[in-house]
């Protein structure tokens, strides 16, 4: 089987598939894609010009998954040890759940103020970061954190007492984040321990590997004791 994802180092969406690849030990080739150019040959392989895109290649049969979820739920049916979505049906509706929060609401809420300030102006050439935006965006990390930490008192994990994709997704999120260091983790003591089990586990080095011409990273961001 031969792989290749074409991602952004800096994309959360970007990270989980890399996370879920990584912990199935599935390896893969990776290719950078500067999706806000809309390159064309990428934009064959997903019409919505979004990464990431995984293509598999296996004895002349090519399979081209795009979009998140899709390339999520493929690697779990495909490779189902360890299972990531969950080990039964609770697990399983408390996973997705969390996938959706962290997809569509933190990233409505947080990532489209924040990181669009900070790191999709930069790229696109979109002048100086809105202050005010980034003061709303803030505000918003903070609720969302606190719930976070809420979740992580009462559970070992965000979805139950294993690790699945809802923490992949949740670590993805605050991991670029934190590339920028917006993550307040002396407020968040459940969440920093949570935190510092994902970032030592094999699958997230290469994400902590992360540069970005221009855009250096906190200097606490590589360090699995912060």
């Amino acid at each position: 089987m031969e792989r290749t994802l074409y991602h952004f180092p800096l994309d959360p969406a970007s990270r989980q598939a890399r996370l879920a690849l990584g912990e199935k030990r599935l390896p893969f080739e990776p290719v950078l894609v500067r999706y806000w150019e809309q390159p064309a040959e990428f934009v064959r392989l997903n019409p919505s010009g979004l990464t990431p895109v995984l293509v598999e290649n296996e004895g002349g049969r090519r399979i081209v998954v795009a979009e998140l979820r899709a390339i999520l739920e493929h690697i779990d049916e495909q490779h189902p040890q360890p299972p990531l979505i969950g080990r039964d049906p609770v697990e399983r509706a408390e996973t997705r759940r969390l996938l959706q929060w962290f997809d569509r609401k933190f990233d409505a809420e947080v990532n489209s103020l924040l990181l669009h300030e900070k790191l999709e102006k930069r790229l696109t050439k979109m002048g100086a970061p809105d202050l005010s935006n980034m003061r709303l965006g803030r505000e918003a990390l903070r609720d969302h954190l606190g719930y976070v930490e809420r979740l992580l008192n009462a559970r070992d994990w965000l979805a139950g007492p294993r690790l699945t994709l809802a923490d992949f997704a949740a670590a993805a999120h605050l991991s670029v984040l934190d590339y920028f260091g917006d993550i307040p983790w002396r407020d968040i003591p459940s969440a920093k321990i949570w935190y510092m089990k994902v970032k030592s586990r094999p699958a997230f080095r290469p994400l902590l590997a992360d540069r970005w011409p221009g855009l250096a990273p906190a200097g606490h961001y590589d360090d699995l004791d912060f």
